[in-house]
């Protein structure tokens, strides 16, 4: 009996292709002063290019300490505006030259008085894409966030770069899981998430909320949190940062928990069609439903 055209082996769907994309990260100490916290970034940025690299990524307010651990006015003088303050410049020139995306999270003044937790993306070309602004404020011991920072204001924005779709959600955003599928719904296929979190606080939750939102949300994530500790407070960043696929699987290994070290994983963007048609979480979604959930 023939087969139907439904049957026919020419027929049947193709498995997606595979497409690499060569991801880096970078979770560093704090040096002890901006200009060598700058050097040590692009010194890892190059190395990141040399080894294939085409992405990468820095922490949370890379090119400062913490100072969220206190609550001092003298700390205002870490913030610069984005796209024209010179750390943004700097690593738009670096990323032409190198042909390297980047994601880089600062303290962004917009005006006098008016401050963000903010990370610029720019593309491979230097261009600057835009920036993501921190909507989650914490204000707990040792993270006096609020005092420094307003909730950003720019919604969830996807940058369309040389790798592909990326998205950022930053730090203490990670344990709401509205931003994460805002991300999803617009087309990322990466998601930075640059961090500063410590061993006592949140080590345990490090271990199983990003790969959760790489699950949930069908896309690749690169965590990021900064390591050891500062001279304006105890807390113990912890490092560990990973790359995870859509299943919910490292990338290779964490890093260390308690060195500095660059990461550089091939990230197979194939995995993400595959993902979203065998679980199918997209096509099941209930959004008609959900209206309790954005009540205030």
């Amino acid at each position: 009996m023939s087969q139907s055209p439904s049957q026919s082996p020419s027929q049947a769907p193709q498995s997606s292709p595979t497409r690499i994309v060569r991801a880096a990260l970078v979770q560093a100490r704090w040096t002890g002063d901006q200009a060598s916290m700058l050097d040590l970034h692009e010194r890892y940025a190059r190395e990141a290019a040399a080894r294939g690299a085409r992405i990468i990524g820095f922490q949370e307010v890379f090119n400062s300490p913490y100072f969220c651990q206190v609550q001092e006015p003298e700390h205002y003088g870490w913030a610069e505006p984005v796209p024209d303050g010179p750390t943004v410049r700097r690593m738009s020139a670096l990323a032409a030259e190198l042909g390297l995306v980047m994601v880089v999270p600062v303290y962004e003044v917009e005006q006098p008085g008016i401050y963000y937790n903010t990370a610029a993306v720019i593309d491979a070309d230097g261009r600057f894409l835009g920036k993501y602004r921190k909507h989650h404020i914490p204000q707990v011991k040792g993270f006096w966030e609020k005092y420094y920072f307003k909730p950003g204001n720019l919604g969830w924005p996807v940058f369309d770069t040389a790798v592909g779709k990326v998205g950022v959600y930053i730090c203490y955003d990670r344990h709401f899981p509205e931003g994460w599928r805002a991300l999803g719904l617009a087309g990322a296929q990466i998601v930075y998430n640059p961090s500063a979190t410590s061993r006592s606080l949140s080590a345990y939750l490090w271990q199983l909320e990003q790969p959760a939102a790489a699950v949930a949300n069908e896309y690749f994530v690169a965590a990021i949190n900064r390591v050891g500790t500062e001279e304006y407070g105890d807390n113990d960043f912890y490092g560990t940062s990973y790359f995870v696929d859509p299943r919910g699987r490292l990338v290779g290994e964490a890093a260390s928990d308690k060195e500095e070290e660059l990461l550089v994983r091939d990230l197979d963007l194939g995995v993400i069609e595959q993902v979203r048609q065998q679980w199918a979480f997209y096509r099941d979604r209930r959004p008609e439903a959900y209206g309790t959930l954005s009540e205030a």
